[in-house]
């Protein structure tokens, strides 16, 4: 069970996290948008688990790769936003949430 506080951290990095990803997909990512649906920190607020969720025509592996690849990047666009607020910036874990795809799944399953 999350405290209060990593609750209230979750939902920082998760706003600012989701405005490095808007920007970042205007600059870099031409045609897709990427949505931070939520971010688990762990108790010592040493490493934090993004979850993503990609829309867009195109690779989704790919385009997790090459968030992947600028990590630190992202960590450093964090570190200038929440750096007076925090005193560790966490260690960014990404993985892609699927749940919407799996939601579709259902909806198809039952309208057959």
């Amino acid at each position: 069970m999350e405290s209060t506080r990593q609750q209230k951290i979750s939902r920082l990095l998760q706003k600012d996290l989701g405005e490095i990803f808007q920007l970042m997909a205007r600059d870099h990512l031409q045609g897709f948008l990427i949505t931070v649906t939520k971010v688990y920190i762990s108790p010592d607020l040493s490493i934090a688990k993004v979850y993503l969720s990609l829309f867009g025509a195109g690779d989704r592996e790919e385009i997790f790769k090459r968030i992947n690849k600028t990590k630190k990047e992202i960590r450093h666009q964090l570190a200038l936003r929440v750096g007076k607020q925090m005193r560790i910036i966490p260690d960014l874990a990404f993985f892609i949430d699927d749940s919407l795809d799996y939601i579709e799944n259902i909806d198809n399953l039952l309208k057959a």
